[in-house]
């Protein structure tokens, strides 16, 4: 049976559309067509009925789609790990959001070196749902992300709640009002939820960045404020660089560990696990029960 066939099937399970599936994977619709038809006929089932707002699982559909989706991760897996040199045994793959490489990425990347040295590690720093993408694709073990969309072959599980306070290169108290040189940081919708309610007379910002550090290396270059992970702006508060406003509310952003339910190497990720959790704030940690 061919991968290829199954990665079109699976795409278009997920998007719903055989359009939106051919330009996903950079083929053409009518070659999306033909790998669906040709997978139909090798299963002798049904896999989608098409409609004119795009196509839906049938039940033979439903009950194939999982085991395409182990299929594929298995192929891929099978392919990254027989590249591997001889003294390393299996390969983990790891996501994180954009603004949490040094938090979390780094001292990961350490623990892994000194607790399991027969695994290699691949590590991908992007946007959330970039990296949902990709576990749901197969191709990351797990990921720490902001707002996770529930998949049943996904597990999702709170991580790290962090704060996001603001801070100023001039000392001064909260606002009601626009000040000159905000940044807003765009930290995802329950961000953007509570800073709307917490200032309703705000007007739309002159600069708003997607990325903390890219806001945090302007508003020190520039002078400015904006809203930041609380450890991550300590250590400038202490060295005078950025001073806390006044008065300014605090926001709370749970990130999430999600990771595969159904496993290829259900220790190798275990390991990986207790990696994450174990530099985590210790009323939070919390012992592997996968």
């Amino acid at each position: 049976m061919n991968i290829e066939h199954m990665r079109a099937f699976i795409e278009i399970a997920a998007s719903g559309s055989f359009l939106l599936a051919a330009k996903k994977l950079h083929v053409t619709q009518s070659t999306i067509s033909a790998r669906i038809k040709a997978l139909e006929e090798h299963l002798n089932r049904q896999l989608f009925v098409r409609k004119r707002n795009g196509a839906e699982l049938t039940g033979a559909g439903i009950h194939f789609h999982r085991h395409a989706l182990t299929t594929v991760r298995s192929w891929d897996r099978a392919r990254q790990e027989i590249a591997l040199p001889d003294e390393l045994n299996a390969i983990v793959n790891l996501g994180v959001q954009l603004n949490h490489w040094d938090r979390i990425a780094a001292p990961w990347l350490i623990w892994m070196e000194k607790n399991a040295p027969h695994l290699a590690t691949h590590v991908l720093s992007d946007y959330s749902d970039t990296l949902m993408q990709r576990l749901r694709d197969g191709l990351l073990d797990l990921a720490i992300l902001y707002d996770p969309q529930q998949r049943t072959e996904l597990v999702i599980e709170p991580y790290l709640t962090e704060k996001l306070i603001l801070v100023s290169t001039t000392p001064r108290e909260v606002t009601s009002g626009r000040i000159d040189g905000y940044v807003f940081v765009d930290w995802g919708d329950s961000f953007r939820t509570q800073h709307a309610l917490a200032f309703p007379n705000v007007s739309t910002p002159k600069l708003s960045v997607g990325l903390g550090s890219v806001g945090l290396d302007h508003i020190l270059k520039n002078g400015g404020s904006g809203y930041f992970i609380e450890e991550n702006v300590k250590p400038l508060i202490k060295e005078g660089r950025l001073y806390r406003v006044k008065k300014a509310p605090v926001f709370k952003r749970p990130t999430y560990l999600v990771y595969q339910d159904s496993p290829n190497d259900q220790k190798t990720l275990e390991t990986a696990i207790m990696g994450l959790r174990s530099f985590l704030p210790t009323p939070q940690k919390k012992n592997p029960e996968l």
